[in-house]
């Protein structure tokens, strides 16, 4: 894992020294080495940027820039390459040398054979530039779900890129004009969706994507090499509920045991719930040593899950890790936030996330989680109850719902199962609009239409969740429909950026086994029966686990990895709340409705429920904009 950074100027005006400055903002991604590569290529001035944590072949080998044998080609790498051993006898049985054992010269020497579709060839989770010297081309590639982040900023001839937008921040060149469109999806989800970023001009590069960069031509392409739409709309394959266990238990052991190649020490987060469980177990059961897991407490008993991941440890038999965090602990990490999220961020469990980080730190220098398993077996409730509204909506008369349109309470006399699966507030919303916006734009929105609308003098509705859902054909039910829009969308701009910050931080590298792009690739093409099935959530996942771990330990409540959010900002965070949270703060930059930001303020302090959402989001883009538009 490591960070990157670089730059194609059409204009020849950034230098070298502009280059190091720009690398040096992700020393926390790689503090083992950093260095650079400077290219003058006639049409533009082309810069490299590499920060090192070394993880394969941790000798100077491995060092990036890395350059092909006959110095044609140049990459740098962000993330690992799992199967690059069995490319390299691919690549040496046709003819090829190496001189390292690092995944890194594997990927540059496979594009040398195969071109950019090399990528094809490979697993695991990676963010690279390749420069390619002869042909004046360099490509900008993400994997394929996201993991590693990569982003860009085009504009008057200058392209500049980098893991982290901080490394962008640093280049002269690069104007911070905020993007309206990325202020609605923040204050919509609490995520900005990629290809957006905060700022105008600046991008995302989406997950199956690569950037390609014509030098000859000046021109800036974006193209598309892997889609998870693309195997959820494959035919669903006609396979036995025996024979779909037995395949992803095979897949999941492929995967798990991949991610766990490392020349130094692994661990796994372990928080006691079945993705994260059943991860640990079938790595356990497939080692002849025992694996490291790291669990975090806490003393409130209603936060605390550390009881049940102990549990787990010591019925598979791991080297079971467990820190119980302080409140102040926990607290400590709140003014860093706009630091470790350099765009604005609302996920509060980034802050738990950053913690179990720190703690493994201590011990290992990579890090398993055990991220998608509810986007990819549909984990989450609210899967059930989307489908349930969807259904009562499309089975219902259009006379009903016209007359159900008026007043909420009308709406539940004429229709009261919607009560039971959703917000009283949004029933109108979702009977009024969910033909135009979409049912899960809205049962995804963190603020309801009146609110959100009121907040942001520039609102933009048409940005959001729409695109996903048309483009699933109806192969697909309900429930696989915003499975694929949610491994998309919530998945990888919020979980996946999340877990990359909080672990990087630190210079922790975070894996992610569930996210091998075999499993999504079959299970994408399975009825979402196997999935959900009559109110059991994760239905196949939970069966393999089962075989490791017996029910009565796992069967409990899902929990969230939450803080005690209202506690907090009435008691110890009470001054950073008013502190931000104020009229002179808003003024600075004139994107909230100030008398709408402090009713929603008030309306916190005095207690009304479905207020510490809101004031969340609304504290995390004023500490972004303070630190980093005014700081």
């Amino acid at each position: 894992m490591c960070g990157i950074t670089g730059f194609c100027d059409f204009n020849r005006k950034l230098t070298k020294e502009n280059l190091n400055k720009a690398n040096e903002q992700l020393h926390h991604r790689g503090p083992d080495s950093g260095d650079v590569a400077f290219f003058d290529a006639g049409n533009a001035a082309v810069g490299l940027g590499h920060r090192r944590l070394s993880i394969l072949d941790i000798s100077a080998n491995g060092s990036q820039p890395m350059y092909s044998d006959d110095k044609s080609v140049v990459i740098i790498l962000n993330g690992e390459v799992y199967n690059f051993k069995e490319i390299r006898k691919e690549l040496i049985a046709l003819g090829y040398q190496f001189h390292s054992d690092s995944d890194t010269e594997v990927i540059i020497k496979a594009y040398q054979q195969f071109g950019i579709e090399s990528v094809n060839k490979f697993i695991g989770m990676f963010a690279y530039a390749i420069y390619d010297i002869k042909k004046q081309e360099i490509y900008l590639l993400r994997d394929r779900p996201g993991v590693k982040p990569l982003y860009y900023y085009y504009k008057d001839g200058c392209l500049l890129f980098g893991s982290e937008l901080k490394a962008l921040y640093a280049y002269p060149s690069f104007q911070k004009e905020v993007n309206d469109k990325a202020v609605t999806l923040f204050f919509k989800y609490g995520y900005i969706r990629a290809p957006h970023t905060i700022f105008k001009n600046t991008f995302k590069i989406q997950p199956g994507h690569y950037v390609k960069i014509d030098i000859r031509k000046k021109q800036v392409t974006d193209h598309k090499y892997w889609d998870v739409i693309d195997y959820y709309n494959k035919p669903k394959l006609n396979i036995s509920e025996e024979d779909a266990l037995e395949e992803v238990e095979k897949l999941f052991i492929s995967a798990f045991q991949y991610r766990m190649v490392s020349d130094v020490p692994v661990g796994v987060f372990l928080s006691g719930g079945y993705d994260s469980s059943v991860v640990s177990a079938i790595l356990q059961a497939n080692s002849t040593q025992k694996i490291k897991t790291f669990t975090i407490g806490f003393h409130e008993k209603k936060w605390d899950e550390a009881p049940f991941a102990k549990q787990i440890a010591a019925h598979i038999g791991t080297d079971h890790n467990e820190y119980y965090c302080t409140t102040k602990e926990a607290q400590d990490i709140f003014p860093l936030l706009a630091d470790i999220y350099d765009e604005p961020f609302g996920d509060s469990s980034g802050i738990p996330t950053t913690l179990v980080s720190r703690f493994a730190r201590k011990q290992v220098t990579v890090s398993l989680s055990a991220d998608g398993g509810d986007e990819i077996f549909a984990g989450y409730t609210k899967y059930h109850h989307q489908a349930k509204i969807n259904r009562y909506i499309q089975n219902s008369p259009d006379l009903l719902l016209s007359m159900a349109k008026g007043v909420s309470n009308v709406s539940l006399k004429l229709m009261p199962a919607l009560k039971k699966v959703h917000k009283v507030e949004r029933v109108n919303e979702l009977l009024s609009t969910y033909k135009t916006t979409g049912l899960t734009d809205i049962y995804n929105r963190h603020l309801n239409y009146k609110d959100i609308s009121e907040l942001l003098p520039k609102y933009d509705d048409s940005v959001g969740l729409l695109d996903d859902i048309g483009e699933v054909n109806n192969e697909n039910d309900y429930i696989n429909k915003i499975l694929a829009q949610d491994y998309r969308s919530y998945m990888v701009d919020d979980i996946l950026t999340k877990v990359d910050r909080a672990t990087m931080s630190i210079a922790l590298e975070g894996r992610e086994p569930l996210l091998d792009h075999r499993i999504i690739e079959f299970v994408s093409q399975l009825p979402s029966s196997l999935k959900y099935n009559n109110g059991t959530t994760k239905y196949l996942l939970k069966k393999i686990a089962h075989k490791y771990i017996p029910r009565e330990i796992m069967d409990r409540p899902k929990a969230g990895f939450s803080i005690p959010m209202f506690e907090w900002l009435t008691t110890d965070l009470k001054d950073h709340l008013y502190y931000y949270i104020n009229e002179k703060q808003f003024n600075k930059h004139g994107l909230l409705d100030v008398k709408k930001a402090m009713t929603i303020r008030k309306e916190f302090l005095a207690g009304r429920k479905g207020r510490e959402t809101p004031i969340w989001l609304l504290l995390m883009f004023q500490m972004w904009w303070d630190r980093w538009m005014e700081g």
